[in-house]
């Protein structure tokens, strides 16, 4: 009896835990969705912002920015890293696979210093050698254009000021359900000829015959821009990097049940077995209990 007892309380916690990784693996399935719909209706503000930026490049043929200012090669410079975690675990090998992709893109700069977003980066990074500048936190909300606009504020000014002369951000892109990959994408500074290509890709065509009139000029028009432009970058990684953590979850949640189902239907088994073992020696005990009365 007592070994039927272990294997129900055992059967219990499985069920329990059964039930949470199904409800995780619905409500991962639902932000999933609500992610990649809000990137997509936000996308099209973005790409007219970097279409107004390829106007001015196409207009005027140097455009003197601070944006596009390239690091001395006399002096020792600093490479910052924004790093786009999760706040939350239970994500399989989500942030495992961000941390390898840092640490071997720290081993390529000689003075790295780390900019995170969420709490499992920091947790991970801060028994690292690395030197964190700053930490952005949600609480595993969905990421918001004023999110990305609080952490792009940061990243120009520091940049500006000459804090670090290269900006990198590693996110993980979600090519489909089953393949996520961690990504690494330079931010600042700016290259003119990778802003055209860029523009390019989405299918635009040159405008280079066009003429705009910039008012007060085309660097204070330019300038205006390219916060909302590495605004938009951010953002994108951010749901991108959501978006990818929910599905690494659903999978997680999933290999979860699975395994839980597994293991409910052996105890199931050795439940049944344990239980007709017993009554099989009740049984037996009657029936020699009788037949000993019956003499």
């Amino acid at each position: 009896m007592s070994n039927l007892r272990d294997v129900r309380l055992r059967m219990r916690a499985i069920r329990q835990t059964l039930q949470v990784t199904k409800a995780m693996n619905l409500i991962s399935t639902s932000k999933l969705r609500r992610g990649r719909r809000v990137l997509e209706d936000t996308e099209p503000y973005f790409t007219r912002i970097q279409k107004s930026m390829y106007d001015i490049l196409s207009c005027v043929e140097n455009v003197q920015s601070d944006f596009f200012r390239k690091a001395d090669a006399t002096k020792p410079g600093r490479t910052a890293i924004v790093v786009v975690s999760s706040d939350k675990g239970l994500a399989g090998g989500y942030n495992a696979n961000v941390f390898r992709q840092v640490n071997e893109l720290c081993e390529k700069f000689d003075n790295p210093i780390l900019i995170l977003i969420g709490t499992i980066g920091y947790r991970h990074f801060v028994h690292s050698p690395h030197v964190i500048l700053e930490n952005f936190s949600f609480h595993s909300q969905l990421p918001t254009v004023e999110n990305a606009g609080e952490i792009s504020d940061f990243i120009v000014s520091q940049f500006l000021w000459g804090m670090f002369d290269d900006v990198h951000i590693v996110y993980t892109h979600m090519y489909s359900a089953i393949k996520l990959q961690p990504t690494v994408a330079q931010i600042l500074p700016l290259d003119a000829e990778e802003i055209q290509a860029e523009l390019s890709n989405l299918g635009n065509v040159k405008r280079v015959h066009l003429h705009f009139e910039f008012i007060p000029s085309e660097k204070e028009v330019f300038d205006a821009l390219v916060p909302l432009y590495i605004k938009g970058i951010i953002y994108g990684c951010m749901i991108e990097s959501y978006a990818s953590e929910q599905s690494a979850r659903m999978t997680a949640m999933d290999e979860a049940s699975k395994s839980a189902e597994d293991m409910l239907a052996g105890l199931l088994v050795n439940y049944n077995r344990a239980r007709q073992a017993g009554i099989t020696q009740e049984m037996t005990e009657i029936i020699g209990g009788s037949a000993a009365l019956g003499n």
